[in-house]
């Protein structure tokens, strides 16, 4: 029995017969739609849906006259964690084909099935632990990265990614982003690993407790710094450079829905920040938002050894917040609320300074 989600003709976004590459809409429908490719690509995979009569995953790209060229493989499981999409358009289906890409790197996120669920949940509990850039499934993610912007350019590029993915799509982006090449990301759900302040109804109190939480947050972090100091200048050892602010030219698209509390918290964490700049306090949140309370104390049981900031804190985004109202939890995290004609949208630029 064919799953409903699967079936492009019965729950894809149809009705982008003609697409406007300058319309944000249309953008992140056929990103939104390229990532589900790689959920039903793995499904199809797992239930043996092979060849043109069987498999559902090619018209979730095809549709788009994007081909999935590469399959990004586990390999722990063998599972289709990923793929590059390559567009190859026909005259007169696009507008302004210019901002188009060549080619998109797509990540799905958790599939809950035997075949690839255990893996999954570990690659999940890395994100928790800050340590998804140390796993192999990251290592082939990024090396494709790599290779496709060394061969066509940053400017033909595009990541997506759901969920898991969404932190996949971030923490190789963060990673070429290091180094002045800014690749177009598409995050949709991207995990924030905090308590749901944000769930909090009283904006007085959810206000207090974030400005304790900064205040915290810095503290330590400056407690970090002033050790790091102490040792570098005892070892003769030059300042490292500041990595946060070197993504602030970065601009990764953020999809969060405030129903979804694995992701709504982007919603306070950029929200946050401007407040604290209206009260006078933007040094504390400044150095508070490179920070979270969990990497530094996972900091402190790996003694140090954790360079990595988590991979969701990020200086500086396109926020897009689904203000439609979900039924349920399962409704707010998944992809295909983002192709939905019928959900309100609002989106602002937050800029690090």
């Amino acid at each position: 029995m064919i799953c409903e989600r699967d079936d492009f003709s019965l729950t894809g976004p149809l009705h982008l017969t003609s697409v406007d590459w300058a319309n944000e809409h249309h953008r992140r429908s056929v990103a939104a739609s390229l990532v589900q490719g790689i959920y039903v690509a793995e499904r199809d995979r797992q239930l043996q849906r092979e060849g043109p009569e069987l498999a559902l995953s090619p018209l979730w790209s095809e549709f788009f006259h994007f081909r999935l060229i590469r399959k990004l493989v586990d390999d722990a499981d063998f599972s289709i964690f990923g793929g590059i999409y390559e567009y190859k358009p026909s005259s007169g289906t696009a507008k302004s084909q210019e901002l188009s890409p060549r080619f998109v790197i797509a990540f799905r996120g958790t599939v809950n099935k035997a075949d690839s669920i255990s893996r999954d949940i570990e690659l999940d509990i890395h994100i928790i632990k800050n340590g998804l850039h140390t796993t192999t499934r990251f290592e082939i993610a990024m090396q494709a990265v790599r290779n496709m912007v060394a061969s066509v350019g940053c400017s033909n590029v595009w990541l997506a990614g759901h969920s898991l993915g969404a932190s996949m799509a971030l923490l190789t982006g963060k990673t070429v982003a290091r180094t002045g090449v800014l690749p177009e990301c598409f995050a949709f759900n991207p995990p924030f690993l905090s308590p749901p302040i944000e769930r909090i109804k009283d904006k007085r109190i959810k206000h207090g407790i974030r400005i304790a939480g900064s205040v915290i947050t810095a503290g330590l972090a400056l407690a970090k710094k002033a050790s790091q100091q102490v040792s570098q200048n005892h070892r003769a050892l030059p300042a490292p450079p500041d990595q946060f602010a070197a993504l602030s030219d970065w601009f990764p698209r953020l999809y969060v829905n405030p129903g979804d509390h694995l992701c709504s918290e982007f919603i306070g964490y950029f929200e946050h920040r401007n407040k604290m700049e209206e009260i006078g306090a933007g040094f504390v949140e400044r150095l508070a938002t490179q920070h979270s309370l969990g990497g530094l104390v996972m900091d402190v049981v790996s003694g140090g050894k954790n360079t990595e900031a988590p991979v969701h804190l990020i200086p500086t985004a396109v926020l897009t917040v689904n203000m439609s109202s979900s039924r349920d939890f399962k409704e707010a995290h998944g992809i295909h609320q983002w192709w939905r004609e019928d959900k309100l949208f609002d989106t602002k630029i937050y800029q690090y300074k």
